[in-house]
Parts: C-alpha cells; structure tokens; sequence
C-alpha cells in the first residue's frame, strides 16, 4: 500500500509482565473503514491509545499521514479527532451549544455555522437547541461523533462506538460511519462485533492476544476457512431483524420528535 494514512509496524505495549501488544503491524487505506476486531482485553484501546498520542508505546513506529505518532505528536493531533467508548458530551448544555464550544476551542471562525452544519449532517437540527441530557443513546452518539468531525480531521478513531447501544441506534451509527468513508475520512473503527465489523469494514484485522492474527478484506478472511458447502437450510429470521421490522423504518426519528 502507497502512501497509508495509518502505518504500524513492531507496535509493542507492556504494563509490568502484563504485554498488552507484542509486535502489532498493519495499515489502513486513506479514505477507508479499518476495522479492528478483538474481544475485551486484546489490546484495541491500547492502540488507539498509542496512534492518538495518549500513549507511548515500549517499541515499534506508527505514522499517520506519514507524520510520526512519537517524534511528531503535536502533529498528528492536528490530523485526527478521537471518539471514546462513551460519549464525551456536555448534558447541561444544547446539542448546538456542545458543537459551538468544540468550535471555539479550535479557533474556527463562525462556530454556530459550523455547528449548524453538523446539526443537519446528523439528523439533529430540530434537537439543537435541547439540553443532550434529555438525548436519547442514538442521538448522544450521534452528537459525538459530530464533535469530533470539527475542523475536518483526515483521520478518525471510533473505539467501540457502538458499546451499550440498542439494536436500532447501532444502526444509526453505522450509517453515519459509512458516510464518513463516502466523504474521504479514514476510520480506524475497534469494535468486538462481528457483525459491525462485517457490516462496516473495507478491511479487518483480527486481534488476538496482543498479535493481528488474520487481516484482510471479509473474502479473504473467509477464505481462510474450508470452502463453503451447498445445503439446504431453513432461514429463521434474527432477533434483530424481527425486532427492526416491528418497530418500523421511522420509529428512532418519531421518539425523537417526541422526547
């Protein structure tokens, strides 16, 4: 891969005799969904950690857009924006408000556009002016993945954005994930779902005990297993879709209106 917004390569992370990351190495396509895929204690926050600057790492380099992650770190926070596994949004003050402030600490000029911007790429305009506590989780993430769109970041971390949401705001956020790749941001996503990465993905890598055990496109992954047999099999509908197709298309924006 040419020119990679993300490169890692021989990423190592210990804490004392616990080794959280043991040699990690990948590279993430600019203007694609990277999916990290890992179960709880692989070692995904960690790195998200390393590549945001919050964390130093023990050995290895990482850059993003080429800028170095450790000898460069004021640069690299001017190429990315993080979202956190919960959202970091004020619940005193308005959606709009939220947005301004963000605004203001970057120094944009016209922070209510900017906001107003937002509110409308979000679906969140007619509940900008609401206090984010009567928010539903849906909309909290929403509104905090907005955030972390101000000032155009090229890069953007969402680690685990999904945590603790219900099937129909999971879907919310996937959407808005998938039309941020449509709009040329790169997406480093950590997640432990299977079906968010296979939803999301451009590419997975799969996390395992502080290693990247599998990485590639969801057909090269499959084709790591044997080749799939042609049986007949009774499809019983998920939860998820039984659930989805009961409460209809509309009900996320009509409990909106109505909070």
């Amino acid at each position: 891969m040419t020119n990679p917004a993300i490169s890692v390569r021989g990423i190592e992370k210990s804490y004392k005799d616990l080794h959280v990351l043991r040699g990690v190495d990948f590279e993430v396509e600019k203007g694609s969904i990277f999916a990290l895929l890992g179960s709880n204690g692989a070692g995904k926050t960690t790195m998200v950690r390393i590549l945001s600057t919050l964390l130093k790492s023990d050995a290895g380099t990482a850059t993003v857009q080429g800028v170095d992650v450790a000898a460069n770190p004021v640069g690299v926070r001017e190429l990315i924006s993080l979202t956190g596994q919960f959202a970091a949004v004020d619940e005193i003050l308005t959606g709009r408000e939220n947005l301004v402030l963000v605004a203001k600490l970057r120094h944009l000029p016209d922070a209510g556009k900017v906001a107003d911007d937002l509110l409308a790429k979000f679906r969140l305009t007619d509940a900008g002016a609401r206090k984010v506590g009567t928010y539903s989780g849906g909309m909290r993430r929403r509104l905090d993945i907005a955030m972390s769109l101000v000032g155009h970041p090229e890069v953007i971390y969402l680690d685990e954005p999904t945590t603790g949401l219900d099937p129909e705001a999971r879907i919310e956020v996937w959407d808005v994930v998938k039309e941020l790749a449509n709009t040329g941001t790169t997406v480093l996503l950590t997640t432990q779902y299977l079906d968010e990465a296979e939803q999301l993905a451009d590419r997975i890598a799969i996390l395992h005990e502080g290693r990247i055990i599998a990485n590639g496109t969801l057909a090269d992954l499959k084709k790591l297993l044997p080749a799939a047999k042609v049986e007949y099999v009774e499809k019983q509908p998920t939860l998820e879709e039984i659930f989805l197709t009961l409460i209809g298309p509309k009900a996320s924006e009509k409990t909106e209106d109505a909070a």
